[in-house]
């Protein structure tokens, strides 16, 4: 515990998932899942519809029982306390304010239900409603504010029973574009003010990859990949992760040759050279492995055109070209039948280069993100 302004209040807790797993029917919503969430660290699942994130978030506030493994609040088991005795609060995706109340009594719901002395009720609500920029608003009913101000009443109604975690159900879901990318810089300063550990669900890769300290992908139930947002973008280690998270363009091979700091591996559209730390697949010649290159780390050239760069260079045929602003995305057929998506800077004259044009493509060495073969999910 630590005082603040005359209150105690309790520290932002770690949370511990051994092996927890819940079955619906004959469908395994979480399988097996082991996770450690640091104190104070924005921790995002991430994952499609029906992969088991919002199942999870709902076990670690109380609200599902696992069929099997433990839920730990620093080194407390709280696998079988009910969610009003976690001190854990939950933001909904639909927000769930009462339409009844005005802001003031939404947000003192909680405390009230806690019993909390009427005398300490209004400044701690006036304090919520001031962290999430909400003051004067106060005898507002939900239906006379915008969805960013509902969603920030939600906020704020969690907020004032000063929870160790925070658990966050898609809260931006139903906003627009503009309003949504608004709330992220909001979420991002606040938990950082507050230190609060923030545990967050969403499908979204950029809302993740912008959000969080780390991220658990998931799909079908189980946790695929865990890390930073950029060793989950630039160092995918399983097929699915490539792809859901952002765009991969795929190239299955056999290793060939392994030499310093380089490995050679045979593909369907000839050697490609992967740069890889010293000795590390020292051994494997041999191995099938899977290649992955993001759209955005290839270069596309006019065939006669030198490059002095080391690395990769295929020739291929412009299939489909789409306008997207600052940048153009592009279909590239190989000429060994491989198709690829390739994102390059739009220029200010227009397009460079038109459907049906040959091209060069090239991507250095250092772009090529190795997959063992047999990963997947």
């Amino acid at each position: 515990m630590e005082e603040r302004g005359g209150r105690f209040l309790l520290k932002a807790a770690e949370v511990h998932l051994e092996k927890v797993s819940k079955c619906f029917g004959e469908v395994w919503a979480v399988r097996n899942v082991s996770l450690h969430i640091r104190q104070g660290e924005f921790y995002t699942f991430l994952g499609p519809s029906g992969c088991g994130k919002t199942t999870l978030l709902r076990i670690i506030a109380g609200f599902v029982e696992p069929d099997g493994g433990e839920v730990f609040l620093d080194k407390e088991a709280v696998t079988r306390v009910p969610p009003w005795k976690r001190d854990v609060g939950m933001v909904f995706q639909n927000y769930a304010l009462w339409p009844h109340m005005a802001v003031f009594d939404n947000v003192a719901f909680g405390l009230r239900e806690r019993e909390v002395p009427k005398s300490e009720i209004k400044a701690r609500v006036l304090d919520a409603l001031k962290k999430v920029n909400l003051e004067g608003l106060e005898a507002r009913r939900p239906s006379e504010l915008s969805g960013g101000q509902q969603q920030r009443v939600a906020l704020a109604r969690t907020l004032v029973i000063e929870p160790r975690v925070l658990l966050l159900d898609e809260p931006l879901s139903n906003l627009d574009a503009k309003l949504r990318l608004q709330m992220r810089n909001e979420l991002v300063k606040l938990q950082k003010d507050l230190g609060i550990t923030t545990i967050y669900v969403t499908h979204d890769q950029e809302e993740a990859l912008t959000l969080s300290n780390r991220i658990a992908v998931m799909n079908q139930g189980s946790v695929i990949q865990v890390g930073s947002p950029r060793e989950i973008y630039g160092q995918p280690q399983d097929p699915f992760v490539a792809e859901f998270v952002g765009t991969s363009n795929f190239f299955p091979g056999e290793v060939v040759e392994a030499i310093p700091e380089r490995l050679l591996v045979k593909t369907q559209e000839g050697t490609i050279e992967v740069a890889i730390p010293e000795n590390f697949w020292r051994g494997r010649v041999g191995e099938p492995v899977l290649l992955s290159v993001r759209p955005e780390a290839i270069q596309l050239r006019l065939p006669q055109e030198e490059d002095h760069n080391k690395g990769n260079r295929f020739l291929g045929t412009v299939k489909t070209s789409a306008f997207q602003g600052p940048l153009v995305l592009y279909e590239v057929e190989l000429k060994r039948g491989t198709n690829i998506k390739v994102i390059s800077p739009n220029p200010k004259g227009g397009e460079v280069f038109r459907v049906g044009e040959e091209i060069a493509v090239l991507f250095e060495t250092q772009e090529v993100t190795i997959i063992p073969a047999g990963s997947g999910v």
